[in-house]
């Protein structure tokens, strides 16, 4: 069996306030290959992450560092994007989670023993993508975890570009 991990395509990093033209370009590649999974793996499993923070953003360690409120849990900017939503259909796990990784997705996924391979989409790729691929990683060492680049988006071009290339240095495979 294989996992789609599906991060954090929600409307506020995609066209929202942290959105930028990646990002939003993104979810047509995203879109098509949540369908294509869906079809090739018939066994296989899904899950999305939901970046969710509360009206107290601005309180905690990331709203002092990133002073944008954002994924305010229940607003607009929280939802997934609607056509990423719709792919995903009602079988979907998701996840919430109050930062950059979901440290919970270990437990959530079990020990591990039919999982051939890992795959990782979404956004931001140098931020909550890295952040999940690495603790993935870490979890199942022996497992391999694919990140597939046109299927994800940074912040910048550049910064996209750099968690890539971090995510290779530790053994994950970057198509």
């Amino acid at each position: 069996m294989k996992v789609l991990i599906v991060i954090d395509m929600q409307n506020d990093f995609t066209t929202g306030v942290l959105g930028n033209p990646q990002t939003a370009a993104v979810t047509a590649n995203v879109v098509k290959k949540i369908n294509e999974f869906r079809k090739s793996e018939k066994d296989g499993r899904i899950i999305a992450t939901l970046d969710t923070h509360t009206e107290d953003y601005m309180n905690t360690q990331e709203g002092k560092n990133l002073p944008v409120p954002h994924c305010i849990r229940g607003s607009e900017g929280w939802k997934l994007v609607p056509e990423v939503e719709k792919a995903l259909g009602k079988d979907c796990t998701i996840v919430e989670k109050p930062t950059f990784g979901a440290i919970n997705l270990p437990e959530i996924i079990g020990e591990g023993k039919d999982i051939e391979e890992f795959l990782f989409i979404g956004v931001c790729t140098d931020i909550c993508v890295i952040s999940n691929a690495m603790i993935i990683k870490a979890a199942y060492p022996e497992i391999p975890v694919r990140v597939i680049s046109d299927c994800c988006a940074g912040v910048s071009p550049e910064s996209h570009e750099n968690a890539l290339n971090a995510m290779k240095v530790v053994q994950m495979i970057v198509e």
